[in-house]
């Protein structure tokens, strides 16, 4: 096994596949409301990450039996996932939280939520009541926490908002409820190299995150990054290079983290540059192929963790 696929975690998981199902929640980000900045991310348009989302002024009940209307005929399905994905999904009163989560799991057929939010919008009193729906529903709850970059000067240069401090300390935090993470990535920002890669595989094996899903950088219209890009401010690299990116990830990673994904989609009419023009399966199968040629897969060079300077001592360890 390369890596340890998403697909994979769901079936040993859940006995079967499981279809995660997006949900769009009328809310916002602190990055845009003024409370910790105003024009979001650099990267980030107008609509965030939801390109497929069904519009937030439908009902959780009407957008999870319109998706299922899509899903369950193609492709039988019988359990889901449903996603809180745009923008910060705790970002708004814990009541209003703890009612949509409820109507979200309410069905039998829905096994865990995931909910994708920022690492400034975790809190304690929140994920205790978090905690309670999961305990009372018997499901998993993950929550999907963008990083993007464990470099806290790449993360100032995109206007985050936030450090890696607060990375840190949400993942703890969510620990302690005996819910999993995990962690947005992407492995081509301008101004990251093979060593920040690196380090980014190292910090997620360190923190024990429990699942991963990483992004190719695309530039989306009308950001501040797209002016960037067409102003020649900022240089994107090779497709080649990503995908070597993504080989050097995998083998510094933990073997015990899922990978979501190992690269993002983003629909070409909304962007000035999305995956090189090429598909992403195509990406994503290439680099499998490329690492079972050449003996690699994810965790072959995780030999760094639980006092790695005394393995000497064998006796020991």
């Amino acid at each position: 096994m390369v890596y340890y696929a998403f697909s994979d975690y769901l079936k040993q998981r859940y006995g079967e596949k499981v279809y995660k199902l997006p949900l769009a929640l009328p809310v916002t980000c602190p990055n845009r409301d003024g409370t910790c900045g105003t024009n979001g991310c650099t990267f980030c348009g107008a609509i965030g990450a939801g390109y497929e989302n069904l519009p937030a002024s439908m009902s959780i009940a009407q957008q999870l039996a319109s998706n299922k209307a899509h899903i369950i005929p193609k492709y039988k399905a019988k359990k889901f996932i449903p996603y809180m994905q745009n923008f910060s999904n705790t970002y708004l009163p814990a009541e209003q939280l703890e009612k949509y989560t409820n109507e979200a799991v309410q069905d039998d057929d829905v096994v865990a939520l995931y909910i994708a939010t920022r690492p400034d919008c975790i809190s304690e009193y929140y994920l205790a009541r978090l905690s309670e729906i999961k305990k009372r529903r018997n499901i998993d709850i993950c929550i999907e926490l963008g990083l993007q970059t464990v470099n806290y000067h790449s993360l100032q240069k995109i206007n985050r908002g936030h450090t890696l401090a607060e990375f840190i300390d949400a993942v703890m935090r969510i620990k302690q409820y005996d819910m999993q993470t995990c962690a947005h990535i992407i492995l081509n920002l301008p101004w990251d190299d093979m060593t920040d890669v690196i380090e980014n595989a190292k910090m997620m094996s360190a923190l024990q995150i429990d699942q991963v899903k990483l992004h190719a950088l695309y530039i989306v219209k009308n950001t501040q990054m797209s002016e960037d890009y067409l102003n020649g401010k900022i240089n994107l690299i090779s497709l080649g290079e990503y995908k070597e990116r993504v080989e050097c990830f995998l083998q510094y990673l933990s073997p015990s983290i899922v990978l979501q994904r190992l690269i993002g989609r983003a629909p070409e009419k909304n962007t000035l540059f999305s995956n090189w023009h090429t598909g992403w399966w195509k990406i994503r199968d290439e680099i499998i192929s490329y690492m079972e040629k050449n003996n690699l897969y994810q965790g072959k060079l995780c030999n760094y963790l639980n006092g790695s300077a005394l393995k000497k001592f064998n006796s020991y360890n």
